[in-house]
């Protein structure tokens, strides 16, 4: 991403061989590596530093230059060097590279024209600045490498050299020069190829090749054969990364940038050949600028003029290193790409566990409620019904942006049904806010949470038009903290804050940071607002901050605190109800299932009707009494060895199941018993043992009996992991009742401030 991104290329094909179009940036230069250098020959032993003496000492060898001079001056010749790195770049500069014109036109070469082997360049070849190299290669060589043959076109292509890697998807025209959609029975095809391509590959080409158009209206290419936009990457080190996810990283790169641009370029070149017409303006241009020695940097500054690919290719790279979103115009289509925006965390993880453990979204039921295209790098907060939506202002603020859009939609040249989605988007757009959940936008709007809601959440958030953030009070009694760090200096958030706010009854932006940072514990209303009169003002002092990340929303949260002297008393209480012939739970229990057994016609000895299965069987027909011969009771048949029932099977599990929570209780009853003297919080009341039920029923002797009966409600959710917007919303109490039972049952909570 903005770590390893070195440049875009266009590379294309035609009959006369492959040339690289155009490349952003102009110049592009690969990082340095930090390298320990070999020691010369010459230097003398004892100037070696001591590791290097150690690997390489041999005992008996005598501590003068002249050996190991000749011990290591064969040595040099391995050592393998980019072809032309270490030459003048500075030479020969009036010639193109190309032995052809894109076009197929073949144009005559300066200086012969010769083509230099990658490993084996001849004595005194001239390296041609800009226009005739790329990162030490030839530019004609690297294009043919980023060129496969026709086979292998229409995939993945994924290509490490040294340390560049090259990822994207060629594509290529049919034998007869002809471009056209690939068929899905090409795509199946393929398949039967001894290459081994991941699910994820699979797929995207299925969806890319399987497009369906009329093939015998497309228009049929002249010169183009191939083309590929190529994203070319650092390698990154395997010292300072997780080996382990760079496949992940670079298959993030294909599938989110590389295949869906390549994607538009491929239709419209089916079209109406738009990338070969690009192309022949591009490679005249090209030709033209690099005989009259002018630099490569002017040729693309004029290309960014005559051609749609050039600054398509220029915003996506500067986008990628600015982690936003790129806004791409190619022929006269608007596109929008973009990479997650923590993607190069994904580099710097010690392993793949630990990046899933920070980047999977779950809500609190284990379902990831956002879906597989924010599954990686994300790290987007919980989809949940509790949540709000925050909108995100353009440079021109929201409402001027959507009355844009709304007066789009009016236009005559819009079909109906996309009138009507986007009416319904204006609707949702109108109505969201951020002191609203969104389940209170489903209730105004009469729409369905899931079907309704969420496709709209999921949308605006992936084109970052918009956030989920936590709910904002309407009188702004709720508590922030401040982040970490911020994602701008202050010193020019400051100013952009003051130009938002210029009311000097607002306080400078470092003056209401140290305001909130030194009263955590108090909502912002009284902190900072004090007035209600100042509310509408503040509240878009609010929804400016959150924007920015600039406010961390602080939820309460309950434990249950169980004291040591209430359960001492609960177990007083328990003894003298057993000394005075009480049954526990359990007795009661098998009091009650040995009653049904001896009521049900049995002894307590025998077996009642329901207890052992009951086998029937029809006599033969040389049967004396046939009419009674279906409901006599035989022995159970023999089954075949190794053959079990399923109603055993299931009776099996279930007493292993049984058994099983039998002893989980029995080891929780003994820990709650063992622990008498000390106060203990309860870590799971959801799941309550029978002593710990006995503990909160104890807590609500002498309560009012509506607030006991909402406590029991309420106090599964006090594992002090569920927000009080969480409990609002599940338990549907209003905040009042809730304020109402933390009040009477304070002396066994506790309560906290902590982010969602």
């Amino acid at each position: 991403m903005a770590e390893t991104l070195l440049a875009i290329v266009l590379v294309t094909s035609s009959a006369n061989g492959s040339s690289l179009i155009c490349r952003w940036p102009p110049s592009p230069q690969a990082s340095l590596r930090l390298a320990r250098p070999r020691p010369s020959a010459s230097y003398d032993p004892d100037q070696y530093d001591n590791p290097w003496r150690s690997a390489n000492f041999q005992e008996g060898a005598p501590n003068d230059g002249r050996t190991l001079a000749h011990r290591t001056h064969d040595e040099w010749e391995y050592i393998w060097q980019r072809p032309h790195a270490a030459r003048d770049r500075s030479l020969s500069f009036s010639r193109s590279t190309s032995r052809s014109t894109p076009s197929g036109r073949a144009s005559p070469a300066k200086d012969g024209g010769a083509i230099y082997d990658l490993d084996d360049p001849p004595a005194g070849a001239p390296l041609h600045d800009e226009y005739g190299a790329l990162f030490g290669y030839a530019a004609e060589f690297l294009a043919g490498l980023l060129l496969p043959k026709r086979a292998l076109c229409h995939q993945k292509f994924a290509l490490a050299v040294d340390d560049l890697f090259f990822v994207g998807h060629p594509v290529c025209a049919d034998a007869d020069g002809t471009w056209r959609f690939k068929q899905e029975k090409d795509v199946r095809g393929r398949g039967a190829r001894k290459r081994r391509m991941s699910a994820e590959d699979t797929s995207s080409s299925t969806e890319f090749d399987s497009a369906q158009e009329d093939n015998s209206l497309l228009p049929t290419s002249s010169w183009l054969q191939t083309f590929h936009v190529a994203f070319v990457h650092e390698v990154p080190d395997l010292s300072s990364s997780a080996s382990g996810n760079i496949g992940r990283y670079f298959d993030v790169v294909y599938q989110q940038v590389a295949f869906t641009l390549t994607a538009v370029l491929f239709q419209e070149q089916v079209l109406s050949n738009f990338v070969e017409k690009e192309c022949d303006v591009l490679s005249a241009l090209k030709d033209d600028f690099a005989s009259k020695s002018r630099t490569y940097e002017e040729y693309m500054n004029e290309a960014l003029l005559v051609s749609s690919i050039a600054p398509a290719m220029k915003t996506l790279y500067e986008s990628i290193k600015s982690r936003s979103l790129a806004h791409l115009t190619i022929h006269n289509l608007p596109l929008e790409l973009q990479l997650p925006p923590h993607l190069d965390a994904l580099l710097h993880s010690t392993d793949d566990e630990e990046f899933a453990e920070h980047d999977e979204v779950e809500s609190r039921d284990g379902v990831n409620t956002w879906g597989r295209d924010f599954g990686i790098a994300w790290r987007l907060p919980a989809l949940e019904p509790w949540k709000s939506l925050l909108l995100l202002s353009g440079p021109d603020g929201p409402s001027r942006e959507w009355m844009d859009v709304y007066a789009a939609i009016r236009g005559t040249n819009v079909r109906e049904e996309d009138k009507l989605l986007a009416e319904q988007l204006i609707k949702f757009l109108e109505t969201v806010d951020v002191s609203l959940s969104l389940m209170d936008v489903a209730s105004l709007l009469d729409w369905d949470l899931e079907s309704q809601v969420y496709p709209i959440v999921r949308w605006l958030v992936h084109h970052r038009r918009a956030k989920i953030v936590d709910m904002v009070h309407r009188g702004l009694k709720t508590v922030f903290a401040l982040p970490y760090e911020m994602e701008a200096p202050l010193k020019d958030l400051a100013k952009e804050f003051r130009q938002a706010f210029p009311d000097p009854s607002i306080p400078s932006l470092p003056q209401l940071l140290a305001t909130v940072s030194g009263a955590s514990s108090n909502h912002f209303y009284a902190t900072v607002v004090k007035a209600k009169d100042r509310v509408p003002m503040f509240h878009d002092v609010v929804l400016w901050m959150l924007q920015r990340d600039m406010l961390i929303t602080l939820h309460l949260r309950v434990r249950i605190v169980v004291p040591a002297a209430l359960k001492a008393r609960v177990r007083r209480r328990w003894e003298e109800l057993r000394e005075n012939g009480w049954h526990t739970e359990e007795d009661a229990f098998r009091t009650h299932g040995h009653k049904a057994r001896t009521d049900s016609g049995g002894s307590g000895r025998d077996f009642g009707l329901f207890d052992a299965p009951v086998w029937y069987t029809r006599r033969g027909p040389g049967s004396q009494n046939s009419s009674t011969s279906i409901g006599e009771v035989i022995e159970p048949p023999i089954l075949e060895e190794g053959i079990e029932l399923d109603e055993e099977i299931e009776e099996e599990a279930e007493a292993v199941a049984e058994a099983e929570a039998a002893s989980h209780r029995e080891h929780n009853e003994a820990d709650d018993e063992g622990d008498d003297a000390e106060t203990s919080i309860l870590a799971d009341p959801g799941r309550a043992t029978s002593v710990q039920r006995r503990w909160l029923q104890a807590m609500s002797e002498g309560k009012d009996e509506l607030v006991a009966r909402r406590f029991d409600q309420i106090n599964q959710y006090f594992d002090g992991t569920c927000t009080d917007d969480e409990i609002l919303f599940r338990a549907e109490i209003s905040r009042r009742q809730l304020r109402e039972v933390l009040h009477v049952y304070e002396d066994y909570l506790q309560t906290f401030l902590h982010p969602s």
